[in-house]
């Protein structure tokens, strides 16, 4: 009598027909489907979770388990960058008083908006501008806007120019008013990036405030240019 588990052309036929029950799958196999369906039943546990929440069960997965999950794992990083990459800015963008309620109050969640009111003409508000040029390419999970003052504010006064608040999720968390609160012409740009992130806005790798350093400098120059005790009794010698 023929096998009818035998691998032939006949069989094959005879099965298709009806005639002979579907072959039976060897017990390698069957145990390869049991393998890959507790991995189904792994991976729909653990499908929902956060990156942070893969991390603190790792513990709990076995070999079998980490590499059932992986692909989520990846799945989850990529949503993550992708997500990053939406929030990206990178550029100084100009608004008007009509764009304000859309681009700062509801500039999305744990967006950091810094707005520069300025004003053509004023050589300190023109050196500003191109600060926050640099520090938006510099630091692009931050929106960073520039509007002209009487525009976006009506009638506010040249004298508080320039003007920088500072806003998340629509509340005012600094400003910064007036050209004494800049420095002057003198502004560096590591001096009003270390500004927005005391403020929040940015998160710098400057380890100190360059202003001290600059303050530093300045009065170590002054303590020598000083005369000393011994110079004095010199001249009255």
């Amino acid at each position: 009598m023929q096998d009818p588990n035998a691998d032939t052309e006949w069989n094959d036929i005879l099965r298709r027909k009806g005639i002979l029950p579907p072959k039976e799958k060897p017990v390698e196999e069957e145990e390869d489907e049991e393998h890959v369906s507790q991995q189904q039943s792994v991976v729909k546990t653990y499908e929902d979770m956060t990156l942070d929440e893969l991390e603190e069960n790792e513990d709990e997965f076995n070999d079998e388990d980490e590499r059932a999950i992986e692909m989520y794992r990846q799945q989850r990083l990529a949503e993550w960058k992708a997500k990053q990459i939406k929030n990206a800015f990178g550029e100084l963008v100009e608004i008007s008083g009509q764009d304000y309620v859309q681009e700062v109050n509801k500039a999305g969640e744990g967006i950091w908006v810094v707005l520069h009111l300025y004003k053509t003409g004023i050589p300190l508000c023109t050196l500003i501008n191109q600060h926050l040029t640099e520090l938006a390419r510099k630091f692009p999970q931050t929106k960073f806007l520039k509007s002209i003052s009487t525009t976006c504010i009506p009638n506010y006064p040249d004298r508080n120019l320039p003007t920088i608040f500072v806003y998340l999720e629509g509340d005012m968390r600094a400003q910064f008013i007036g050209p004494l609160l800049f420095g002057g012409m003198n502004l560096k740009i590591e001096e009003l990036e270390w500004k927005l992130s005391e403020a929040g806005a940015v998160k710098t790798d400057l380890e100190e405030n360059p202003r001290k350093q600059i303050e530093d400098k300045l009065m170590s120059s002054i303590r020598c240019s000083l005369p000393t005790r011994k110079d004095i009794d010199s001249d009255e010698d």
